[in-house]
Order: C-alpha cells, then structure tokens, then sequence
C-alpha cells in the first residue's frame, strides 16, 4: 500500500525531483547532509514562516522536523528577523570581540548554571573542544561514550553511531566501530563504547580502563535514537564513578539545552563538568558553545588549550542568541510549547491504541518520537535496532503527501514543537496520523538502520 504513496509523492514533488537529479551532477547524493537523504528522493525548500515551509513544487507543508531541533523558536521568528536586520547594517562579522559578547556569555552561563562559557558555530565543534579540553584536564587519552549516541562528526566521537549488528560485540562491552571511512583506525582504539542506560557496561569499563578515561560524554537524553530518557540512576551513577576515577562529565547538549528552560541538568538534577550547548540557542543561525567549570575552561588560552575560529561570537550569532534567549526561548513559551508536544504525544498514542498498532510513542519537553515496534521499551540502541524501520519511513512519506513534516529525517530522529506552533498545527498532525494508520500495520518487512553519518 505504501508503493501508492511513494508514487503519489514523486507525482506531487517533480520540481524536486529534477533540482535532486541536477544537484546530483555537483554534489554528492545532492545534498549537503548525509542525514537529508532518503528515498525517493528529498524535497527542496523555497521559503519556511512559522510553523510552515514551503517547497520548490508551491506544496505547502507544517513542520515539525524544526531543522533537526535547532528552530524552537520557528521559521523566521518575526523578532529574530527584524533584530538581525540592524545588526546587518551594523557589520557581519570584526574580526575582534562583539561589544556585546559578554552579555551572551552572562545568559548562557546563569541559564545553564556555567562558570565560563566559549563560542562556536556548529555542536561538531563544541563536542571536538571538550574531547580536547577533558583530555588536557586529565593528562589522560580515552573518552567514553555511548553506542548509538552521535556527537557531531569529528573524529574522536565518529565512533559507534548506527553500526550494524554484526560489527557490534557483546551488549555490556561494546566494540568501538569507526563510523566512516577515512578515520585512522588507532583514533577509535582511544574511544571506548559503553551501552546507554546500562549502569553494569559503564562500571566494568571503568574497571578496565579507569586509570586512562580523561571523560565521559554523553546526550543525557539519547536523542539521536528517537527520545530515550536515561533511567533514574543512570546519570546519577555517571556522576559518582567520574568522580571517584576523576573523569569530566560532559553532556552534550547541543540538542536538549532546547527542551527545556534549563537543559538537562534542571529537569534531572546531575551537574556534569562541562557542557556543549547548540542548536536552539542561535534561533536559526549557526552558535554554539562549550561551558562549564572554572578550572577547567580556564585552560583555553594562548600557549594552552587551542580554541580559535573566525566566525567564533560574530555579531549576527550573539545577537540572534541574545534574541532568541531574552524574548523567545522563555519559560512561559517554553512551558507552552512543552504542553502541545504532549498533546501530540498523546494523540499517537490514542491512535496507535485505536488501531492495535505496535509501536510506543516518547516525549520529553518539546519534543518526541514514534517507534514502531512490538517490545514493552526502547532502552539503547541494540534495542531500536528491532524497531521497524520500513515502517517508519513508509509513515514519514505517507505524512508528508498529507502536507505534514512528520519529525526530523530518519526513525531515530524526533518531532520538535516550535513557539510558534498552533494547537491547531497539532490537530493536524494527529489527523494525518489517523489517516496514514490503517497503512501502517501492512507493512511487513523491516529495514535495517543505515550509517548516514
């Protein structure tokens, strides 16, 4: 049944099409993104507002894939917009300190409870900076993190991100898979892989290689496995044996500092040593940041701990990110957003109910995630390696000839509610599911996860 949706789609995006084909002769697969690929083959976007995006064949869709997470505040929020045009007027870019660098400093850290804080553009780069900086603090060379989890694509964290099951050794103690051709084999052998939500796979490796783990990263909520919490004493358990081994917790938050206020350490009450913070923060433009203890990022400095970049806290990103944070990113926005991604959570999971549909539905703050499989959870990644993947994609197509971006691409991805989200934008994401429902349960051949990283 789904076939008829595939063509359906393909009769309703030719445009797309023909700019897919073309792009393909300059550039590879024809996106910019390994992650923006799937079949038949991508849309190409003309124009987004708010809560909707528009692409090249004048379809009109409502979006909650939110650029992977990184637009709670939504399309082209009318303040951002009008903000950014002074600050273009003003210069895009010194090559010296924005005057007002320091005040986008002093939110983040009161915000997120962080002594200092550096700027970046991209989480890859964050990530990569507290790799280097745990490494520096400790004078030691392995980091931990966790299968499934990604953390950008350097070459330190490539490790582990989809690997097919064959690849991936006994469930308690993981093998570190290289996640893309071209990383240098010894690199990885300096990452060791722990299982998520698995107190007993991170106290072993700890046992065998504690003496050398300069630090431990992790998504405190895995959210590049659809939305899995981590249970109740799991960060807790991180947080006792980092300090009895004097390992730097780091979470990467380039991704959850926008589900709520605070970031994950308001909503779960574990501080770590550091955290890398992105995404949501900028609004919609390129800002991210790396922050935390005193001690520890006052090693950044000349003839120290390398940090350099030449876009690093240009002006239009610390404006975007003062924006976004004072007038947006609110608590009562926030809060309000928070109660339409449980509407929507909840509307799956009355429908998924309805129609004896073996799935389970996750939500967090803003955002959420439907797995379509038949366990009781989806607690790490060798388990969403049992969801069914062919139905996810056939339901992500199915959505989208309804005019609805269901989430972000790929069934380990999310939705994201923005602020300028509707109640009604979520009714109709919830009818659309209705109708795309009765299909769901035909489809009976489950496809693997693919490495698009």
């Amino acid at each position: 049944m789904f076939n008829l949706e595939y063509e359906k789609f393909k009769k309703k995006n030719s445009t797309s099409c023909r700019i897919f084909e073309e792009s393909k002769l300059f550039t590879p697969c024809g996106v910019h993104s390994n992650y923006r690929v799937h079949d038949p083959f991508p849309i190409f976007v003309s124009r987004a507002k708010g809560s909707r995006i528009w692409d090249a064949d004048g379809n009109e869709y409502i979006d909650f894939n939110m650029a992977f997470g990184a637009l709670v505040a939504g399309h082209s929020h009318p303040i951002i917009v009008e903000e950014l045009k002074k600050a273009l007027e003003e210069g895009t870019i010194f090559g010296h300190e924005s005057s007002e660098s320091v005040k986008l400093a002093k939110i983040l850290c009161n915000r997120f409870n962080l002594d200092m804080v550096r700027f970046n553009s991209t989480g890859m780069e964050v990530t990569m900076y507290a790799v280097r900086l745990a490494r520096a603090y400790t004078g030691r060379s392995k980091i931990m993190k966790f299968e499934g989890c990604y953390h950008g694509s350097n070459d330190n964290l490539l490790v582990s991100v989809k690997p097919h099951l064959s690849k991936t050794g006994h469930i308690k103690h993981p093998i570190s898979v290289p996640a893309s051709p071209g990383l240098l084999p010894e690199v990885s052998k300096y990452t060791v892989v722990a299982q998520f939500n698995d107190v007993e796979s991170v106290d072993k490796l700890f046992g065998k290689h504690g003496d050398e783990i300069a630090g431990v990263i992790l998504e405190p909520v895995a959210m590049n496995m659809g939305v899995i919490e981590p249970d109740p004493e799991f960060l807790k358990t991180l947080r006792k044996l980092c300090d009895e081994y004097n390992s730097v917790l780091i979470y990467d938050e380039v991704k959850t500092c926008g589900k709520w206020f605070g970031g994950a350490e308001e909503k779960y009450g574990v501080k770590p040593d550091l955290k890398t913070l992105g995404k949501a923060i900028g609004g919609g433009i390129p800002l991210s940041a790396i922050g935390g203890r005193r001690e520890i990022m006052e090693l950044f400095g000349p003839g120290k701990v390398s940090h350099a970049g030449t876009f690093n806290a240009n002006p239009l990103s610390v404006k975007a990110g003062i924006t976004t944070l004072e007038k947006i990113l609110t608590k009562d926005a926030l809060s309000r957003a928070g109660r339409l991604g449980e509407q929507l959570a909840n509307g799956y999971r009355d429908i998924v109910t309805d129609y004896k549909i073996k799935a389970l539905v996750s939500s967090i703050g803003v955002s959420g995630a439907v797995l379509f499989t038949d366990q009781e959870h989806v607690r790490n990644y060798r388990e969403l390696l049992r969801c069914d993947f062919g139905k996810w994609f056939g339901y992500f197509i199915s959505m989208l000839n309804r005019g609805i971006i269901p989430a972000a691409t790929g069934p380990d991805e999310q939705w994201t509610i923005s602020v300028q989200h509707s109640s009604e934008d979520v009714e109709k994401h919830i009818e659309a599911f209705k109708e795309v429902a009765s299909m769901i349960k035909d489809i009976k051949q489950p496809l693997e996860m693919v490495e698009a990283v």
